[in-house]
């Protein structure tokens, strides 16, 4: 009974644990997020906020026109105007049009109409493969009042740090893109390998890049004043320094500005999603605590079965936690998310995990502290140990992520086992089941199955569908075991001999005899099913004994252990 009162003791804590978390999600919530969402073009006014009152002074002098900032991100698609490359020296320009992503800062100058522009453009789908991309950094002029904008190769000296590179260090965009290629899709090593081996890596040493672009505003009627678009549509071209030809055919270019603050919000969007799937899921596991909260209850779930949760709990925390880092104008909504994760992983995983330890150990519980105090620590030291080894594993079998997502999400295969080889009865309740199955897959079919999703990954249809039925099937198993049995799938005649507690006895010998649990009297001269008998030849009413059962697998007569009913 030690274990039960322990159990009770901490679901009352958990009540007070549950009130705290509620407390710091509103206060994150209600005073941390305006900070974390501060508009991104109120940064760039900040680098001289005199240019920008002097600029806004021009739009007077200059009348109908305006001075339009092209500072921000720019997605839209390059094509050969030839039906395919014409370039003799990079043959491994293979496609013909693909994506292309434009990062640009433009500054007001002395000269009245002209701005000095930095950026760099980004060309995917460059080679045959899934990743293939390069990248040309760019520097230029826009001329505002006739809307032209003329750039060139960067020819700034190497390891120069400039404007462009700040505003690449403070971009969201720019700065989860990167973070997400590097955990879900490739790592630092293939980037590195891709930018040595990339066509624009040594066009920046054979050719001069000329691109000349007009620049227009989008009309929309969910703009308001303050939110411009803009659409960049221009030709790149490549005379070769030595007057042989061009270094590649032109290459047509279109782009349109992205809203920041639309990419804002969806970042925050995400983190409340997963702060809310983080407060699901510790009610969960408070319904699941109450469901099995005495020693036997406890006994039958599978301590693998909530110790890979566990992990993947830290998994995230860990991840959302560098997000914020990485990403300082939105490191409150990540913090928040990364909190909750930590709420849920450490303080309630964690003890459920050591309540089902003790739980599977009775006989450990009286002996001295030094024993279990080794043996607490040999449990911390291999939960610690496979998270870590986790991580390696991940980083160096990145190439396979998704097959190594689908393996941690097998959580209720332990729980399966655990059921067939114990022959439990009823481990978890349904709701815990269908809760956790459904907040487990929201946010893997975010990240690969939202077409907008922030994070700027391909969605994966087949993998998510995969995700969903084997996560499904199991469900499916784990319920039809609460209510069919744990072992209806298994034949008969495989199945190991089990105790009838409604075996034959000899109804002479013993007439009458007391139930030591009602301590009521049992008639044994009509054979019915009120009646139970153990192993150890005790007699008991089949629902008093029942009901000591889901408390303790022990006689209450002799304490002899009692086999599964």
């Amino acid at each position: 009974m030690g274990v039960a009162k322990n159990l009770i003791f901490l679901r009352k804590k958990y009540w007070v644990w549950l009130r705290i978390v509620f407390y710091l999600w509103f206060f994150f919530g209600e005073f941390c997020q305006v900070k974390g969402v501060r508009p991104l073009r109120e940064r760039y006014r900040s680098w001289g906020d005199e240019q920008w009152l002097s600029a806004r002074k021009e739009d007077n002098e200059l009348g109908p026109f305006s001075a339009w900032n092209i500072t921000g991100t720019f997605r839209g698609s390059w094509r050969f105007l030839d039906s395919k490359n014409s370039s003799s020296l990079f043959p491994d320009f293979k496609k013909s049009n693909g994506n292309s992503v434009l990062e640009l800062i433009s500054t007001p100058t002395k000269i009245t109409g002209v701005h000095y522009v930095q950026g760099v453009i980004i060309f995917h789908d460059v080679f045959d493969n899934e990743h293939g991309g390069a990248q040309i950094r760019v520097e230029g002029v826009y001329v505002w009042p006739f809307r032209q904008l003329r750039m060139v190769a960067h020819s700034s000296k190497e390891g120069e740090i400039d404007q462009e590179d700040d505003y690449l260090l403070s971009n969201p965009y720019h700065l989860l893109g990167i973070f997400s290629s590097q955990v879900f899709q490739e790592s630092p090593r293939d980037k590195i390998w891709k930018r040595k081996h990339s066509p624009i890596y040594e066009m920046e040493k054979h050719c001069n890049v000329e691109i000349a672009a007009q620049v227009s505003r989008l009309s929309s009627s969910t703009n308001d004043g303050d939110h411009d678009h803009y659409h960049l549509e221009g030709l790149m071209e490549s005379p070769s320094v030595d007057d042989d030809g061009d270094c590649f055919s032109p290459i047509l270019l279109n782009a349109t500005s992205i809203n920041i603050e639309v990419y804002y919000n969806k970042a925050v969007n995400y983190t409340l999603m997963v702060t809310f799937v983080s407060f699901l899921q510790v009610l969960l596991l408070i319904r699941q605590m109450e469901h099995s909260n005495t020693q036997s209850g406890a006994a039958k779930v599978s301590i693998l079965m909530i110790g890979q949760q566990g992990i993947i709990d830290a998994y995230l925390c860990l991840l959302h936690l560098t997000a914020g880092i990485l990403v300082e104008s939105l490191f409150n909504a990540f913090a928040t998310a990364a909190f909750f994760k930590f709420v849920v992983f450490s303080i309630f995983e964690m003890r459920y995990l050591l309540a089902i330890w003790k739980a599977s150990r009775p006989m450990n519980s009286g002996e001295g502290w030094e024993a279990m105090r080794r043996e607490l620590s040999v449990l911390y030291s291999r939960f610690y140990g496979i998270l870590l080894g986790g991580i390696l594993i991940m980083y160096e079998f990145h190439k396979f992520l998704r097959p190594l997502l689908l393996l941690l999400h097998s959580f209720w295969i332990p729980q399966i086992v655990t059921n067939v080889i114990r022959d439990s009865r009823k481990p978890l309740h349904p709701h815990y089941i269908l809760g956790m199955t459904i907040t487990r897959l929201a946010i893997p079919l975010y990240v690969f199955g939202c077409p907008h999703n922030f994070m700027r990954i391909e969605p994966d249809k087949n993998w998510c569908i995969c995700l969903g039925i084997f996560m499904a099937v199991q469900a499916l198993v784990l319920l039809l075991q609460h209510y069919l049995g744990s072992r209806w799938f298994i034949p008969r005649q495989i199945l190991p001999e089990k105790y009838s507690y409604y075996r034959r006895f000899d109804q002479n010998g013993n007439p009458a005899t007391d139930c030591v649990i009602c301590m009521t009297a049992i008639d044994l001269s009509q054979r019915s099913n009120n009646c139970m008998v153990t192993p150890c030849d005790h007699f008991f009413h089949s629902g008093c004994l029942q009901r000591w059962m889901d408390i303790k697998m022990e006689c209450p007569t002799c304490r002899r252990p009692l086999p599964p009913a």
